[in-house]
C-alpha cells in the first residue's frame, strides 16, 4: 500500500530539505519531492539506532530473554523513536547467554523488525569496576562463551570486555568471529587499553562510566577513549550517568562521528513502573535515573528522543549532529548503510514536533503510534 507523507522538514541524514512529499511503498521510500507549504507539518528524520537496551515496556532481557520480551522493548523503544537496537544481556549464567542467543537466532530467521543482533555486556568484566553486575557471574573469557560469540546466526555481534580480563590474543580470536568488541567496566591502565584497540577494539561502553579515569599521571581507560582518534563511545545522556561539563569535553575530545546516542534502558522505559527486580534487587527510579538500594545507578530509564533533547537543549549541539549521533553514527559502527533517508532507503523515520518529541514512528514502512497518541497519519 502506498504511503504519502508532507512534512515541513526533513533530515535525510546529511543535509536539511523544506516542504518535501515523502512517498512511502513496501517499506521502501520511493519518492521525495517538493510539495505545497499549506500541506507540511513536523521534522522527518531517520529513525534512532541504539546500541545498549536491557530492557523496557515492562520488561527486562536478562530475566526473560524470549521473543515476547524482544517485540515489547521494540515497540516501548519505537514509541520514543527507535527503529533499530542491539537487545543487551548484562553479566549472566552461561544458560542465559545460550537461551538468549538462540532467541536472536529465531529473531534474526524470521526478520524480527527493529532487532540488530545481541549486545553482551559482560561477564568478561573486571570486578572493582563491575557496577550493578553480579559478582557471582563475572569471569573469563572460555571456550563455552566464544562458542555463543562464534555463532553466525544471531545478527550482528557485539560484546562489552575488560581489556585487563581478555587479552589482546582473545580479542583478535573474538574479531575473527565477526565480534565488534567494545571496552568497558574496567579498571585497566592506558598501556592496556591501547593494546586492546591494536587488537581490533572498536569503542568503548558508556564513556566515563565503570571504567579507569583520567589522571595527571595514568590516562586509564577514560583519557585513552577521549584520546583515541580511531574508536567509538557510548554516551548516555540521560543528566545522571555524566556531568554536561564531561559531556563537552567528549564532544570536543571525539572526531565527528565517534560519540553514539545509547539509552542504557531497563524494563521502566515505555511504562510508569517506579520500582523492577534485577538480580533480587529493587532497583528505584526517579525520573530517568535508576538507582539500587546503595545509590548506585543501574541503567537509565532514557529514551532516544530524550537523549537527542539534551544534547540539544542543554549541550547546544547542532540539530543535525544531534540527529547522526542517534541514527547516522551509530550505523556506521555497526557497518550498516542505515540512518538515511533517501530514495530507494528504508522507511525507518521519525515524525518530530517543533520541540523534537516524537509523534510518529515507522519500521521498513510499519507504522507505530508514539508516546500516548492515536495513529494519526498511517
Amino acid at each position: 500500500m502506498m504511503q504519502l507523507l508532507n512534512v515541513e522538514r526533513l533530515f535525510d541524514g546529511e543535509s536539511w530539505h523544506q516542504h518535501i512529499e515523502v512517498q512511502i511503498e513496501e517499506g521502501v521510500i520511493r519518492s521525495l519531492k517538493p510539495t505545497d507549504p499549506d500541506f507540511c507539518d513536523g521534522i522527518l528524520v531517520p529513525g534512532f539506532i541504539d546500541l545498549q537496551v536491557n530492557g523496557g515496556g515492562g520488561v527486562l532481557f536478562n530475566a526473560s530473554p524470549t521473543l515476547d520480551t524482544l517485540r515489547r522493548m521494540v515497540r516501548a523503544h519505537a514509541r520514543y523513536g527507535t527503529v533499530a537496537l542491539l537487545p543487551t544481556l548484562i553479566t549472566d549464567d552461561l544458560r542465559v547467554m545460550e537461551r538468549a542467543a538462540d532467541t536472536l537466532s529465531e529473531a534474526i530467521a524470521s526478520a524480527e523488525p527493529g532487532v540488530l543482533g545481541l549486545h553482551f555486556e559482560g561477564p568478561h568484566l573486571s570486578a572493582p569496576k563491575k557496577g550493578v553486575h553480579p559478582q557471582q557471574h563475572i569471569r573469563p573469557l572460555s571456550e563455552r562463551e566464544l562458542a555463543i560469540y562464534a555463532r553466525q546466526d544471531i545478527g550482528i555481534k557485539l560484546v562489552t570486555v575488560a581489556p585487563e580480563c581478555v587479552p589482546p590474543e582473545q580479542i583478535r580470536q573474538l574479531i575473527a568471529q565477526q565480534v565488534t568488541v567494545f571496552l568497558g567496566h574496567s579498571n585497566a591502565d592506558a598501556e592496556t587499553v591501547l593494546a586492546a584497540i591494536d587488537a581490533g577494539a572498536r569503542g568503548f561502553t558508556h564513556l566515563y562510566n565503570a571504567m579507569s579515569p583520567l589522571t595527571s599521571r595514568e590516562p586509564g581507560m577514560v583519557g585513552v577513549a577521549l584520546v583515541d582518534q580511531s574508536t567509538w563511545c557510548g554516551i548516555i545522556l540521560d543528566g545522571h550517568h555524566m556531568h554536561p561539563l564531561a559531556a563537552r569535553l567528549a564532544l570536543q575530545s571525539k572526531p565527528q562521528g565517534k560519540l553514539l546516542l545509547v539509552t542504557d534502558a531497563m524494563s521502566p522505559v515505555g511504562t510508569d513502573d517506579q520500582h523492577f527486580d534485577l538480580f533480587g534487587e529493587q532497583v528505584t527510579r526517579q525520573n530517568l535515573q535508576l538507582t539500587n538500594s546503595r545509590g548506585q545507578l543501574a541503567g537509565s530509564a532514557l529514551d532516544m528522543a530524550s537523549a537527542v533533547r539534551y544534547a540539544i537543549n542543554q549541550l547546544d549541539v547542532s540539530e543535525d549532529e544531534a540527529l547522526r549521533m542517534a541514527s547516522r553514527y551509530p550505523a556506521q559502527c555497526l557497518g550498516l548503510s542505515a540512518g538515511l533517508l533517501r530514495k530507494s532507503d528504508a522507511a525507518s523515520m521519525v515524525l518530530l514536533d517543533q520541540n523534537w518529541q516524537v509523534q510518529q514512528c515507522w519500521i521498513n514502512g510499519m507504522c507505530l503510534p508514539a508516546v500516548d497518541k492515536e495513529l494519526l497519519i498511517c
